[in-house]
């Protein structure tokens, strides 16, 4: 039998000092054995300057349930052509704790504080996203004006 896994201040901090190490400035915890699972469940650590692109979820039990651990961030949520439909920051203890996402629905994630980690939790098994699920209208990582537009994405919440 497993034991609990106590979720403390020491294993937050151990998953932002990662997050702050990785090139892409985030790292994820899995409670999930595995990328097969049919439910992944997962602590989120990101980092200012990650650049999370825009996309969306086609699956229909690809709903994404994210709820503010620590620190702050802005979700940013988008139309087809790219249009920004709502902006909301999110907060550990505050006003907005928690989103849900559904399926279909364009949607990117701004760090606006060191150390904000979040708990996420949607459908498994994991897939890489479809050319369907990218936006085309934003920037993929390590392309061309990803930091011009993570600048304007940001600036959404200055």
């Amino acid at each position: 039998m497993k034991a609990p896994l106590i979720i403390d201040q020491a294993l937050l901090d151990h998953i932002s000092i990662q997050a702050k190490a990785s090139p892409r400035k985030r790292k994820n915890f899995n409670f999930h054995g595995s990328e097969n699972d049919l439910s992944h469940r997962l602590l989120n650590a990101i980092e200012l300057g990650t650049y999370i692109p825009p996309h969306r979820h086609l699956d229909l039990n690809k709903d994404e349930s994210m709820v503010m651990v620590r620190g702050r961030m802005g979700a940013v949520f988008f139309d087809a052509a790219g249009n920004i439909t709502v902006k909301t920051v999110l907060s550990a203890g505050g006003p907005i704790g928690a989103i849900n996402i559904p399926t279909g629905i364009f949607h990117s994630l701004v760090a606006l504080a060191p150390d904000t980690v979040f708990f996420e939790a949607k459908a498994g098994p994991y897939e890489q996203l479809t050319q369907e699920e990218r936006a085309p209208w934003a920037p993929q990582e390590g392309e061309a004006g990803v930091a011009e537009y993570l600048a304007k994405l940001e600036s959404l919440f200055s």
